[in-house]
């Protein structure tokens, strides 16, 4: 486009940066971005976390079961099995539910009495300790999302 004794102008920028900016006037997707990275980290510390039976060979019995629950397979992926889930959006929160579907994982988690009855058997808290060192990165980490974002829309 030439505009009188302006020179040059060139709309395609314009248009480029306008498609950029209706993009973020949809914020549920950035949102439910910013929420499955974050799923995504958690897995990774309590998938981490996460005690490996150790068996004696004899016994046939193989170590791992509760990690591999975290993902439902075995070499399935924090990140993969946490783009994979569903977000939730309730009022003004969005939620991921991460589950573990193996039977015994909230005794493991928070510990049980032993066969006998007679003593106790203290919890892992692979979980709980993963959450709160979640909560202690998250606003670092949504910042830096936010601002990639946002560099994202100007480039």
């Amino acid at each position: 486009m030439i505009m009188g004794k302006m020179g040059k102008f060139d709309i395609k920028g314009m248009k480029e940066l306008q498609d950029k900016i209706n993009q973020f006037q949809d914020p549920d997707a950035f949102c439910e971005a910013c929420a499955k990275e974050l799923a995504a980290r958690l897995l990774a510390k309590v998938i981490k976390r996460t005690p490996v039976g150790q068996y004696p060979s004899s016994s046939g019995k193989k170590g791992g079961t509760l990690r591999r629950g975290w993902t439902g397979s075995q070499r399935g992926s924090a990140k993969g099995y946490a783009e994979s889930l569903q977000v939730q959006h309730i009022g003004h929160e969005y939620v991921i539910e991460i589950v573990n579907p193996v039977e015994y994982a909230s005794y493991v988690e928070f510990g049980h009495r032993t066969a006998n009855h007679r003593g106790w058997v203290k919890g892992q808290f692979m979980m709980t300790i993963s959450e709160n060192e979640l909560q202690t990165i998250a606003p670092k980490v949504l910042e830096k999302k936010v601002l990639e974002y946002m560099q994202g829309l100007v480039k």
